[in-house]
């Protein structure tokens, strides 16, 4: 049976955006915005969460809460009972805004558990807790960069879930526009027709293609590469303010995408113009500049039994 560590394990997992316009559930892209997850051991067989930042005094704090569920999950795939745990969740990542908050929440669950446990990292490898992570959050796209960073294309092979890491050029960064009022994910995507165009259909296969080069290497191609003809638009009554600062920065020749599934919108700009765009804001919104987080998730973890 395996035990577990003595002190704190310290686990931090980086937002994430998806679809990236044509890479609709493939693409994902991780940001350098760190949620923050501090776990123990307590010794006991109860349960305390708190909660700090993004969702505190809404993220429930029970046995539901989605960092613990994940836990829990990792800790069964490592062949052990849940212990009694103490987690303290530092979030920055906003809530319902399509920054991967939800993954990044999965990921630092099955990484603290993975921290906690003797030999954890050996018991559950880095493919196996990602592809448990993509298995709790039903879609890849977010879960692969907050697992192993950078840029990756995800895909479901026969159920089972598959990343691929492309490095990203470095003059790549990115502004991401926030606005005041989040969208559930599950409701944005029932706006998704079940069957799209076949012209559509292979745009968007050409685009995707395209966006691996601009973003591995070519970022003058990025605006023609984030072009999508399947799935913006359609969540456009759930999210008119979206769809219009899109086609605003568009129509001025930004790469400007919906984040994810919504609302908040990615656009790709170079070191010396993020600043500059970052002021384009609509009323109300929030405006971060951004890096391509190189990392996924990080886990320190403590003095070993």
């Amino acid at each position: 049976m395996p035990t577990f560590v003595t002190g704190q394990v310290e686990v931090s997992v980086p937002a994430s955006s998806a679809n990236l316009g044509p890479g609709f559930d493939s693409l994902g892209l991780a940001l350098s915005l760190r949620d923050r997850v501090t776990a123990e051991v307590t010794g006991s067989t109860g349960l305390t969460i708190d909660v700090s930042g993004a969702g505190a005094g809404q993220v429930p704090v029970d046995e539901s809460n989605l960092v613990y569920r994940a836990a829990v999950h990792a800790f069964s795939a490592m062949g052990c009972e849940t212990p009694g745990i103490s987690l303290h969740c530092e979030n920055v990542i906003p809530h319902g805004r399509g920054l991967g908050s939800s993954s990044a929440a999965i990921v630092a669950g099955i990484s603290a558990a993975r921290g906690l446990v003797t030999g954890g990292l050996l018991l559950l490898d880095d493919d196996a807790a990602f592809r448990l992570a993509a298995d709790l959050e039903g879609h890849p796209d977010n879960v692969a960069p907050a697992s192993f960073g950078g840029f990756t294309i995800a895909r479901n092979e026969g159920g089972r879930f598959l990343a691929t890491s492309v490095v990203v050029d470095p003059r790549v960064n990115a502004v991401v526009f926030v606005p005041p009022t989040p969208v559930e994910t599950r409701v944005s995507r029932r706006l998704l027709p079940a069957a799209v165009p076949h012209a559509a259909a292979a745009a968007n296969a050409g685009r995707a293609a395209l966006l691996v080069v601009a973003l591995s290497r070519q970022p003058e191609l990025l605006f023609a590469a984030t072009e999508d003809r399947i799935h913006q638009d359609y969540r456009e009554p759930l999210m008119p303010h979206t769809l219009r600062l899109v086609r605003e920065l568009r129509r001025e020749a930004v790469p400007a995408v919906v984040s994810g599934a919504g609302p908040a919108v990615l656009s790709f700009a170079d070191a010396p113009t993020a600043a500059t765009l970052a002021a384009r804001a609509p009323e109300g919104w929030q405006a971060i500049v951004l890096q391509v987080d190189r990392d996924g998730a990080r886990v320190a973890v403590g003095e070993q039994q």
